[in-house]
């Protein structure tokens, strides 16, 4: 993604203060390490594994809830690459039967903005768009 956004720089993914661009990258190191690392728990685990994983996954997800409030997009007031990170692992929160509880409000309110947007729907491969049939 980061090639990407040097080969095709306009708009931006990453943004262009360097001190900026290693915060971004520094959110998405935790977002792959806090929230994807137990999602592979709960898809590969065991029964016990996978409740035990929901359970520290929701309270990180609670934890971060206040990030979201606080600008537009994830600690940005534009769409950037960790957005990009964010979205499709909130997306596959309900096939991984974690719900988000009112103190995550804002988290949930964040999806819905992203999930609304035509160009996310479009990124979508058709197995992405399976998860949410199969749940409604």
């Amino acid at each position: 993604m980061e090639y990407l956004d040097e080969r095709f720089p306009h708009p931006p993914l990453l943004p262009v203060d360097p001190v900026a661009r290693a915060y971004a990258r520094l959110f998405m190191y935790r977002i792959t390490r806090d929230w994807y690392a137990p999602m592979r728990d709960i898809v590969h685990g065991d029964a016990d594994t996978a409740a035990l994983a929901r359970d520290r996954l929701r309270e990180s997800i609670i934890e971060s809830a206040p990030i979201f409030r606080a600008h537009r997009f994830f600690m940005s007031d534009e769409f950037s690459l960790v957005d990009c990170c964010v979205a499709p692992f909130l997306w596959r929160l309900p096939v991984l039967q974690v719900a988000l509880p009112d103190a995550a409000c804002e988290v949930a309110e964040y999806a819905a903005r992203i999930f609304d947007w035509p160009a996310f729907r479009a990124s979508l491969t058709e197995g992405e768009r399976e998860m949410v049939n199969q749940l409604n």
